[in-house]
């Protein structure tokens, strides 16, 4: 699928692009026979052309020879991504044709190159050249017809999804994860984002600019250290064990230390003719003994222009759901009669980002799509257990609302000053707030803002509901709260539980009272309470 913004300025600018090459020989006609065994140096997800070290398809896309997302072709002018001619004056016929040798999974999106007994011609062999080049059969996911129909722009694992040069996010875009046949296998995450993100197939996501796109929200930012709304059974289906287990469970939550602790345990007004669980009490409201938010679900860098994240979204969005923005250059923010528009707002044009909801924004705009980006360092807002956690005093955390960044917008002011200057501010009170010897999630996540984010002050977007990608299931859903029944007894003080699995528990009690309307043992139940971590 082509950038259709570009079409009508390649047809308008062709002549000056091609001027502005100027007479390098290289540049200007490079189209030369590649010998066939170039071929098999290069991932073809569809029958396609070497030129040099770049793959053209038939839809105008081009790759590296790994894969990788290089620009487009159209009009015998290769461009890269922006628009800027690489190559002019290309004549396909002049070129090798390479067959498919190549597929993307369906159920990863990595794109897999075939062995060589895996090539053959048996149309019922889905990972066979037949199977994966035949256009007739768009039944397969993994033929041609379901890798790069351009028909199909909602397809994740389409040529539209895949190879599209419009979006620098895509899978074509990004570097292909290694793979194998035990690639099926769960990411073990070591507690390292930076490492784990990269054991983790990415999806391909349209762009949703040139798509035209009507849905259109903004973010603001907020990192409050509280236990995310979505940790609360109240906020997720527990009606049955296969009701909660298909709304994707509650949200990880952690205790002062950073320690993944259960989301919810039993009551603690348990008693002999009483039974019940309640969620672990938030640091919000008890302090250093509560839940916190775990420090790893702080935005992730994917590549230079796809992040992953978090957000407290509306009330009327939901617990557990995912959604694909991609930033148009502007902003919720007003002045002058219009949108107060930095070069913040510019260069975050065309990023993109996948946030999942593990928070409800009951303070958040749902007519405008609010989408409250859990950001260290994004302001505290309302309620303040950041300052708990890490030992800072609330004046060192920036501003209530709007945290460091709007700390350095404050002190730079608010016109002609350089994103650069702003960037600099950021990271300069990043490195004061958290140290990243002791708080390195945060200190990173805080970093982003000014890196990936480009500083940008409440940036507006255009977006669509995905699918979750798994690595933001992996930090989202707990791992210890997994089903509804549990024996864990209640405390309000979590801060020296050091994550050894060795819980409060009691047997003392049972979901079905005796014949005598009785669900505990008393004595027992006291001894079991009477422990402490």
């Amino acid at each position: 699928m082509k950038r259709k913004l570009f079409k009508s300025m390649i047809a308008a600018g062709a002549v000056a692009m091609i001027c502005a090459c100027g007479d390098d020989s290289a540049s200007s006609n490079p189209a030369t026979p590649i010998a066939d065994n170039g071929c098999a140096k290069a991932v073809v997800t569809a029958d396609a052309w070497l030129l040099n070290n770049w793959v053209i398809y038939a839809d105008g896309n081009v790759t590296d020879l790994a894969g990788n997302a290089i620009g487009y072709f159209d009009a015998g002018i290769v461009m890269d991504l922006n628009g800027a001619p690489l190559a002019q004056n290309v004549n396909l016929a002049d070129l090798t044709m390479c067959p498919a040798n190549a597929a993307v999974d369906p159920q990863t999106g990595v794109i897999e190159k075939f062995s060589s007994s895996s090539v053959t011609t048996d149309p019922t062999n889905p990972t066979s050249s037949a199977g994966v080049t035949d256009p007739t059969d768009p039944t397969n996911p993994t033929s041609s017809a379901g890798v790069t129909d351009p028909t199909d722009p909602t397809d994740p694992t389409s040529s539209a999804g895949v190879t599209d040069p419009t979006d620098p996010t895509s899978s074509a875009g990004t570097e292909p994860v290694e793979t194998s046949s035990s690639s099926v296998e769960p990411v073990k995450p070591s507690g390292n984002p930076e490492e784990d993100i990269k054991k983790y197939p990415v999806a391909s996501y349209k762009n949703l600019l040139a798509a035209g796109t009507t849905q259109k929200g903004w973010n603001s930012r907020y990192w409050d250290s509280c236990k995310p709304h979505c940790s609360w059974m109240d906020n997720v289906d527990t009606s049955s064990q296969a009701a909660y287990a298909a709304a994707g469970y509650t949200v990880r939550n952690c205790n002062i230390h950073d320690v993944e602790i259960p989301t919810f345990t039993l009551s603690k007004g348990l008693e002999r003719y009483w039974w019940g669980m309640e969620g672990v009490p938030s640091s919000c409201e008890v302090g250093a003994g509560g839940s916190f938010t775990c420090t790893d679900m702080a935005p992730i860098k994917v590549n230079d222009t796809l992040s992953y994240g978090f957000v407290a979204g509306p009330s009327n969005q939901g617990c557990g759901k995912c959604y694909h923005l991609q930033y148009d250059g502007s902003t919720s923010n007003m002045g002058n009669g219009g949108p107060d528009v930095k070069d913040t707002h510019l260069a975050l044009k065309g990023k993109h980002m996948i946030v999942m909801a593990s928070n409800i924004g009951h303070d958040v705009d749902a007519s405008s799509t609010q989408f409250d980006l859990l950001v260290p360092g994004g302001g505290v807002g309302i309620f303040n257990a950041l300052s708990t956690q890490i030992g800072k005093s609330p004046e060192d955390l920036g501003s209530n609302n709007g945290g460091v960044l709007s700390y350095c917008m404050q002190k730079l002011g608010y016109w002609q000053v350089t994103k650069e200057q702003y960037q600099e501010c950021v990271i300069e009170k990043c490195e004061a707030v958290f140290d990243s010897t002791v708080w390195p999630h945060l200190n990173r996540g805080c970093k982003w803002l000014a890196t990936f984010f480009e500083a940008a002050d409440n940036p507006s977007f255009v977006w669509e509901e995905v699918e979750c990608p798994q690595y933001l299931v992996d930090k989202y859903r707990t791992t210890l709260s997994l089903e509804l029944e549990t024996n864990v007894l209640y405390s309000d003080k979590w801060d020296n539980y050091k994550g050894d699995g060795q819980f409060i528990t009691t047997d003392a009690c049972s979901r079905t009272p005796d014949a005598q309307g009785q669900y505990c043992d008393p004595d027992q139940l006291a001894a079991d309470k009477a422990k402490s971590y």
